[in-house]
């Protein structure tokens, strides 16, 4: 029988392959020790993290035992990235869409409406909003800090929306974090709001059954969802989601109908309004995405690794700006086509909104007439109801990040019942108009700048500046004040500054 070295010396190759399997495998060990290393490392680091109170609004002191996600929730300051209709950066949608002043009349939007920033700026960007002058319930700060469910845990949920908005200022001054998506126990998703739990509830479904999948959206769904206050039964400010229907545009109108909820009078048409929020949960229910098992978190903050660790980017952003991250790990097409994919549907909404705009801005100046020529509330009420709920369809999606993209097919079916509401409205008022002797077309003023459109609906934004300037002055930096001597005395684990939070 020959041997292993009578072999190589009468085939040279054959020692070769010997010597660089050996090689490799000494390679392959080398790197799965380094690995487990790693890994034990990691394993050691969670094992000695310090402990995190319950309700801890700070997220700087979460960041002390995760740091990796902790600082990619601080890239949520970056404000550079725009897409052709979103991003993060700065823009003015009344300034860029002037007919959204004459639709909102009468309502806080009308002053002020601007794209929303990354979630470190929502404490500030609500002080700051001209909308939050005239004192908003205190249940507009639900969805804006981790201050909130501590607050509710010391005074009650109910107690928390009873007041007004500057009531709360003082105590709500950490920025959305942490604590309003994990339970610093063991770092599981869980529900820190209680609406989002009370509306799954009305419908006969526990938030404890939630799939860990579907708490990667639920957990964005305690904020990004359609609202409203219940004033109902004795409430005060309720935040309550109208999800007892259903959650189409549809179910949510007949909601909203069926108890006669409306959030304003609009100033011009005197219709009942609605307002929406932001329904992106809604909408993208009904989407694809939604249907495939695609969680938020999957597009909006996918996982990142750095060496053997893998762990959820926490900058949660457009995916458009991590296209390889949070697209390409399903679709297989270059960056540029997935792009152009989602700017052609993007498109097609803008395209329709811009039409119901034009059309409900028109019909609401119109209805104005209707009441100046001497129009009667029995006469008036088909043509306001139309209005209502063609200006509630448009802002469903209008309202909704993504431009329509959640779930476009939705989006465009949901503006074309808009647009056939709208025209409808404006066809009764045409005969209004006409029985009181308005023949000839409303003529309509020169509403093509912001400054132009507030200025015809009796905007103030020069005292409205003057208010907010004064609150900077005067109020604020109070807030700031009590709020550092409430935090001072809070316990602070040894290896984390003795710091004012990010704010």
């Amino acid at each position: 029988m020959k041997s292993i070295s009578d072999t190589v010396e009468k085939k040279p190759w054959v020692g070769w392959l010997v010597f660089g399997a050996t090689v490799g495998a000494v390679i392959v060990a080398g790197l799965l020790a380094s690995s487990i290393m790693e890994r034990r490392s990691e394993a050691k680091q969670i094992g000695m993290v310090n402990p995190i109170a319950d309700w801890e609004p700070r997220n700087e002191v979460w960041g002390a035992n995760f740091p990796r996600q902790y600082e990619t929730y601080m890239d949520t300051k970056d404000t550079s990235f725009r897409s052709l209709n979103g991003g993060g950066a700065h823009r003015d949608y009344l300034e860029d869409y002037p007919n959204l002043v004459v639709l909102w009349a009468g309502y806080g939007f009308a002053k002020d409406y601007e794209q929303g920033r990354g979630h470190y700026y929502a404490v500030e960007d609500i002080r700051n909003t001209y909308r939050t002058n005239a004192g908003m319930p205190s249940t507009c700060w639900s969805c804006k800090s981790t201050d909130v469910p501590r607050v509710m845990e010391e005074q009650g949920v109910a107690e928390f929306y009873d007041g007004s908005w500057f009531d709360r200022g003082h105590e709500i001054v950490n920025t959305i974090g942490c604590q309003d998506c994990h339970d610093p126990k063991n770092m599981n998703l869980r529900i820190s709001r209680p609406a989002l739990a009370e509306a799954l509830a009305r419908r006969g479904e526990d938030i404890n059954d939630a799939t860990h999948n579907e708490m990667r959206s639920l957990v964005c769904a305690q904020c990004h969802v359609e609202y409203y206050f219940d004033k109902s039964d004795g409430k005060k400010n309720y935040l309550t989601f109208p999800w007892d229907k259903g959650f189409s545009a549809e179910s949510m109108e007949e909601y909203y109908d069926e108890i006669e909820f409306s959030d304003w009078t609009h100033k011009l048409s005197k219709a009942p309004m609605l307002k929406a929020q932001h329904p992106d949960y809604e909408l993208y229910m009904t989407g694809i995405h939604a249907e495939r098992g695609v969680s938020c978190a999957d597009c909006h903050m996918p996982y990142k690794s750095e060496g053997a660790v893998k762990f959820t980017d926490h900058k949660i952003q457009s995916p458009l700006n991590n296209v390889a991250n949070s697209c390409q790990v399903c679709h297989r097409q270059s960056e540029q086509t997935l792009l152009e994919n989602v700017y052609s549907r993007q498109e097609k909404v803008m395209g329709l909104r811009k039409i119901v705009e034009q059309t409900l801005a028109t019909a609401h100046i119109e209805a104005k007439a209707a009441w100046d020529a001497g129009a009667t509330e029995e006469e008036m009420k088909p043509a306001l109801t139309l209005i209502r709920h063609a200006q509630w369809r448009w802002d469903w999606v209008a309202a909704a990040n993504g431009s329509g993209f959640h779930a476009p097919n939705t989006a465009l079916e949901v503006l074309g019942t808009s647009i056939q509401k709208a025209e409808e409205s404006r066809r009764l008022l045409a005969k209004i108009l006409w029985t009181h002797g308005v023949t000839d077309p409303v003529p309509l003023p020169d509403i093509s700048s912001k400054a132009k459109a507030q200025a015809y609906i009796g905007l103030d934004m020069a005292m409205e500046e003057e208010m907010k300037q004064k609150a900077k002055k005067e109020i604020f930096p109070e807030w700031d004040k009590k709020a550092a001597e409430r935090q001072s005395k809070m316990d602070t684990p040894a290896n984390v500054d003795d710091k004012k939070s990010d704010y």
